[in-house]
């Protein structure tokens, strides 16, 4: 598949790197030929100097054959005219666009053919405010992943000292849980993948991914780690887009005290909010969080633009009693640098733009992808197509499917039901199968697996 990306920031940069793995004909498009050559340097991509938005530099990069625009340059214009192009000149076949600007998400079909001709829209602050208010409900969660349209979810808990289940074989969660189906899909220990047995006992610090329908996961999450209580307190370090999206999204439902520096932006982001309090302060002020009673707060979510004052503040809020700290960061170095310590989430607005792009990138028929430590693990949705005699799936119960290494099925939706992959459970056609793939490197094997013989047809 050629691709071709416009834009070498922070998300076409990690996108490319993730595609380039992939064996993915790539040619990556800036303004800023330093970029480009740093990157050219390190993967093995193609790259044009120019805009993205002009027809001379697309048809220079491919775009009379490539198979797919992803269009995530920092200008939201640039991005659609760039769609508009490949649309009206190359016949580019598939056009995905970062946009941020909500004024564009008119709801009257604008993205359209007839009109502006964009297939797949993207808004990372949208998928990154969606990500925290999940961590939000799962008080204790490292991470939260919806498939089949929420009636699954995979989670990542870090087994704690005194969990119940710490220090037992996982054959006894099910003896613990009789009346809740669950599947563990993968164990990291010391950062190293554990192929999770029945005999395998869970350690503490094992970061624990586990597989159950919606209703059960904070049933399931209480085994592996002290019940948390649920979050009532909750303070945003920030009032920008995210900031304010996030405080809109849960002040219903939490006590919510959003802090942002700029005295302007503060008055205009109060007049929006309802029930939230907006305070005009500085975030690394140690003396102003304490007059505003950090250390009752269960949760402190830093969504500034600026990667240190989210981690500087973030350590801070530790320090001073804060439950948990989530801390958004756009520099992949750092990320790896502060979990894990004293800042308990970090969140990477580029690998999260990352998984709702791979989604449209696999060849199967998937249905949402997600991008799992740093981008070294995969979980992915894929419909069962075919019947026994066509499919490598349908037909086969789970433990007859040929997975590649490293590669475990989770869960099956069939229409509302929700079936944990237990070794005797069959596939039938058209349904949804949750896979967890602890080495990214087998993606290409699992497409293959969902790929429908030609005698189907």
């Amino acid at each position: 598949m050629r691709i071709l990306i416009l834009g070498a920031g922070k998300v076409g940069g990690t996108l490319a790197e993730s595609l380039a793995r992939e064996a993915f004909d790539i040619t990556l498009v800036d303004n800023d030929i330093g970029v480009l050559e740093e990157l050219r340097d390190k993967l093995d991509i193609q790259t044009v100097h120019g805009s993205g938005s002009h027809p001379d530099v697309l048809r220079q990069a491919g775009a009379d054959d490539a198979d797919m625009l992803i269009a995530v340059t920092a200008s939201d214009e640039v991005n659609m005219v760039a769609c508009q192009v490949c649309y009206s000149l190359f016949r580019t076949p598939i056009k995905i666009a970062r946009i941020r600007s909500s004024s564009y998400m008119t709801g009257d079909d604008f993205f359209s053919r007839d009109h502006m001709p964009i297939d797949v829209l993207i808004n990372p602050e949208e998928v990154v405010m969606d990500n925290i208010r999940q961590l939000l409900e799962h008080p204790g969660a490292l991470q939260v992943l919806d498939f089949a349209n929420g009636r699954v979810q995979l989670v990542a808990v870090k087994a704690h000292y005194g969990g119940p289940l710490v220090g037992q074989e996982l054959r006894f969660l099910r003896e613990r849980m009789p009346n809740v189906d669950t599947r563990v899909a993968a164990i990291f220990r010391r950062g190293q993948a554990i192929d999770p047995q029945s005999d395998t006992v869970i350690e503490v610090d094992d970061e624990v991914f586990f597989i159950a329908a919606s209703k059960h996961i904070n049933a399931v999450m209480a085994e592996l780690r002290q019940v948390e209580r649920p979050y009532k307190h909750i303070m945003i370090a920030g009032g920008g887009y995210i900031g304010l999206r996030l405080a809109k999204s849960i002040e219903p439902f939490f006590s919510v005290k959003v802090l942002e520096i700029d005295p302007q932006r503060a008055e205009q982001i109060a007049e929006e909010l309802d029930s939230a309090l907006v305070l005009n302060v500085d975030v690394t002020n140690r003396e102003l969080l304490l007059e505003e009673n950090i250390e009752q707060c269960d949760a402190f979510c830093a969504v500034t633009n600026d990667d240190e004052v989210n981690i500087m503040s973030s350590l801070m809020a530790k320090r001073l009693g804060v439950r948990q700290v989530m801390t958004l960061i756009s520099k992949p170095a750092y990320v790896d640098l502060v979990q894990g310590g004293d800042i308990d989430i970090a969140i990477s607005p580029e690998q999260a733009t990352t998984s709702s792009l791979l989604t449209h990138v696999r060849r199967a028929d998937v249905v949402k992808v997600h991008s799992l430590r740093r981008g070294a693990a995969e979980a992915i949705e894929a419909i069962a197509h075919g019947d026994d005699k066509s499919s490598k799936v349908v037909g086969r119960a789970v433990r007859d499917v040929e997975l590649p290494p490293g590669t475990s099925i989770g869960a099956i939706v069939r229409g509302e039901q929700v079936f944990v992959a237990h070794d005797e459970v069959v596939v039938e056609p058209d349904d949804h199968i949750i896979l967890f793939l602890v080495d990214k490197r087998q993606v290409a094997a699992v497409e293959r697996l969902f790929q429908v013989g030609i005698t189907f047809f």
